[in-house]
């Protein structure tokens, strides 16, 4: 049944391509003590002469236990921008369909859907940037392939309800794709409970954030076994270097520290929100479930012009949906808060 729905779901021409197989595909046993004269490779050891695992079994393997998922169920892709870009092309035909998207949202979702000639449908969220059900319901027709959710949502911060994604997979026969590139920071249970309720649902994390491994462009998606066949059809053999996998298991082994930095950062997301509210020229903070801060200010230009020219560099959201005068402020380390509020200080006029 679960097979079915996907099947349906998957191009016609992804479901029959014959995908490459490369020296690594059809010779799995990287580790063993054999004469490898197989993949063309330079035979003189450096440590990176040899081609990586293409479906990076070792990471695989521990990230499974830390996520509680089966292996089958992950892609590891070239940041998450990669496996996004996958899942469009496996499911959504060029010129045909369409995804949706809830603006404010992560702006590669639409650049993405542009490349592939798929139409973008826009359902803004709310002025709470909040996901108005009926209104996204209301909007889905025939051509609608994928519901893109961006949870803790980026610009604004702020986590979709738990309850809310379990109505929104109730009420969309299809894909779904939960981002939570910002999940760790959030009080919100992650949708990975859910996917072997709903074969339809794709949930996509990341390095970058609570593990600070932005650097080694490494992006995470979790989905129906099935659904991993088919991205691992047509993803490029060696999308995942060696060097990037290497520094993703030994990170993944420092689990204290990882737990530790995300427990002062979000002290730190704190801390700024109250420092921030003392200012004059700050007319609204939206509540952040992320390792950021979504200001609402007087003058967004000037405010980012005064603060680039004291060595404070910001993101200005303003010419997105809903987000006038914003300014979003990532949190850094105590001592770059500190420094900052102390330059607000001097621009609070």
């Amino acid at each position: 049944m679960k097979q079915d729905i996907i099947e349906k779901l998957v191009r016609p021409m992804i479901r029959e391509i014959t995908p490459y197989r490369s020296a690594r595909d059809e010779f799995e046993d990287f580790d063993a003590q054999k004469i490898f004269l197989d993949a063309n490779e330079n035979p003189f050891d450096n440590g990176v002469n040899r081609y990586p695992d293409p479906l990076q079994r070792n990471l695989k393997r521990t990230l499974a236990k830390i996520k509680k998922v089966n292996e089958e169920q992950i892609l590891l892709g070239n940041g998450s921008d990669e496996v996004l870009d996958l899942i469009i092309r496996t499911f959504c035909e060029p010129g045909e369909e369409e995804i949706l998207v809830l603006p404010p949202t992560y702006g590669m979702y639409a650049v993405l859907a542009k490349l592939n000639n798929v139409t973008v449908k826009e359902v803004p969220l709310n002025k709470k940037f909040e996901i108005d059900l009926d209104s996204v319901i209301e909007a889905v027709n025939p051509k609608t392939k994928i519901i893109f959710v961006c949870s803790p949502n980026n610009p604004s911060g702020n986590a979709i309800p738990f309850n809310q994604i379990k109505e929104l997979l109730k009420s969309f026969s299809g894909i779904i794709v939960i981002d939570e590139a910002y999940i760790d920071f959030s009080k919100e249970k992650s949708a990975l409970s859910l996917l072997d309720q709903y074969p339809q649902l794709l949930v996509c994390q990341t390095f970058s954030k609570a593990y600070g491994l932005a650097g080694i462009r490494l992006g995470m998606c979790f989905a129906n076994p099935l659904v991993i066949d088919y991205f691992n059809k047509i993803k490029p053999p060696y999308n995942v270097n060696s060097l990037t996998q290497r520094r993703a298991l030994v990170k993944l082994d420092e689990t204290d520290s990882i737990r530790d930095q995300v427990i002062e950062l979000i002290s730190e997301r704190k801390m700024l929100e109250q420092e921030l509210k003392q200012f004059d020229f700050v007319t609204k903070i939206y509540p952040s479930d992320a390792n950021f801060l979504l200001v609402v200010v007087d003058n967004a230009n000037k405010r980012y012009d005064q603060l680039l020219n004291a060595g404070i560099v910001l993101r200005n959201r303003s010419r997105l949906q809903g987000c006038k005068n914003a300014l979003r402020v990532t949190v850094g380390t105590p001592e770059e808060n500190i420094k900052f509020i102390k330059i607000c200080k001097t621009i609070d006029l």
